[in-house]
This record gives C-alpha cells, sequence and structure tokens, in this order.
C-alpha cells in the first residue's frame, strides 16, 4: 500500500460549505489548530506536539490545494515547533526560573524585516517562475511573516502576536479565495485567539508574573 492510499481517507469530503467540499483532513486541520493557539496563548506547553499535528495534516491540505509555500512552511513549523517545544521544557513554562516574556529588541526587528523583505521577494520569484502558483506574492508574504512570528513565539517575543495578527489578516481572504472556506473560518477564530494571547503575554510582561490558569480562558 503506498502513501497516498493511506492519505486518501483524509481527503474524503465530510460536508459541503458553500457547493465546495470539505475533506476531513480540512476539518482535523481547523481542530488542532484551534486547540494549538488556545494552548499557546495560555502557554501550555501541549500546544508543541498538537501544533506539529496541525502542521502534518496543513502539508496535505495545502498542497492539495496548490499553496506551495505554505504547505513547505509546515516543514519549517515542525522544525522550529521541536526547538520551541525543548526552549520551553528548558525554562519556558510559567513560574518562578521560566522564560519570561519580553519585547522584541531593535537589533532583532533589523534583521527579522531583512530577512522577511529578501524572504517574500525570493520566495514570491520561486513561486512565480517553478510552480502553476495562482497567489505568488500573498504565499510568499504570509510564509514570511508567519516564520518571523513563529520565531518570536519561540523565545516569548510579545511582538511575536502582532506579526501573527498581520498574517491572519491576509491568510482569511487568501483561503476563501481558494475555496478553502473552513480553514478561512479557522484563521478568524486564530485572529481572536492571537488578540488574546497579546494581551495575556502584555499582562504578564506589565506585571512580572503569569496570569492565573482560569485568567486566561
Amino acid at each position: 500500500m503506498s502513501l497516498a492510499d493511506l492519505l486518501d481517507p483524509l481527503r474524503t469530503t465530510l460536508f459541503t460549505v458553500l457547493d465546495t467540499p470539505v475533506s476531513w483532513t480540512e476539518v482535523l486541520g481547523f481542530g488542532s489548530g484551534a486547540l494549538c493557539v488556545w494552548l499557546v496563548a495560555r502557554q501550555r506547553m501541549a500546544n508543541w506536539p498538537i501544533g506539529i499535528a496541525n502542521n502534518l495534516l496543513f502539508i496535505l491540505l495545502f498542497t492539495d490545494s496548490g499553496l506551495y509555500a505554505d504547505a513547505a512552511l509546515q516543514l519549517v513549523f515542525i522544525t522550529l515547533a521541536a526547538y520551541g517545544w525543548w526552549t520551553w521544557a528548558h525554562g519556558g513554562g510559567p513560574g518562578p526560573g521560566g522564560l519570561a516574556v519580553s519585547r522584541t529588541s531593535r537589533a532583532e526587528w533589523l534583521w527579522l524585516g531583512a530577512a522577511g523583505v529578501v524572504g517574500t521577494l525570493g520566495l514570491m520569484v520561486l513561486l512565480d517562475r517553478q510552480t502553476d502558483s495562482t497567489v505568488p506574492f500573498w504565499d510568499a508574504l504570509t510564509t514570511a511573516l508567519s516564520l518571523m512570528a513563529t520565531y518570536g513565539q519561540c523565545r516569548k517575543r510579545l511582538e511575536s502576536w502582532w506579526l501573527w495578527i498581520a498574517a491572519d489578516l491576509v491568510y482569511i481572504p487568501l483561503y476563501a479565495y481558494k475555496e478553502l472556506y473552513l480553514t478561512s473560518l479557522l484563521y478568524a477564530g486564530f485572529l481572536a485567539l492571537c488578540l488574546l494571547g497579546l494581551r495575556n503575554w502584555r499582562a504578564e510582561l506589565e506585571t512580572g508574573r503569569p496570569l492565573p490558569a482560569g485568567a486566561a480562558a
């Protein structure tokens, strides 16, 4: 049995939205993605394995939809998730001695901004010339923003939430355009969770201590 045969059940249509089939892959990606961001906002270690499962589902979903940069991005996310998981496990959790929420330094902004511009332009050219992508710029831009945000998330930089918010504002109409309506809805939910995460991390930064478990709900 080939890998394609094993993955075929995930491509099975579960229901339709606006006459567009929604697969098991998209539904499971929706659920795992929402849970992951909710756990990040609450600074729970379980966000990392849930996020990796979400990345694997999105590799399949985005490849089938012709969003090649977003599909490749999931491989980078898996690598960064392993790094983030290790970082949080070695002093990244809430409480004394944990990795504290902090602000992005000017030097970090400079190299992140330069990397974002170069990455967006380079990836856009690659997608335009080497693939059949119909949205090379937007695919490249969201990839760059997501990588910048993930770096900040791993280091618990407050501004990582602003980068996620910027990415989500592009992802929502982009996925709707590609008829991934459930995923577009998921990213609208991500946007709300990002605002929650921004509020919680800002409160921790201002008070110098993590919020009580119930306060982040």
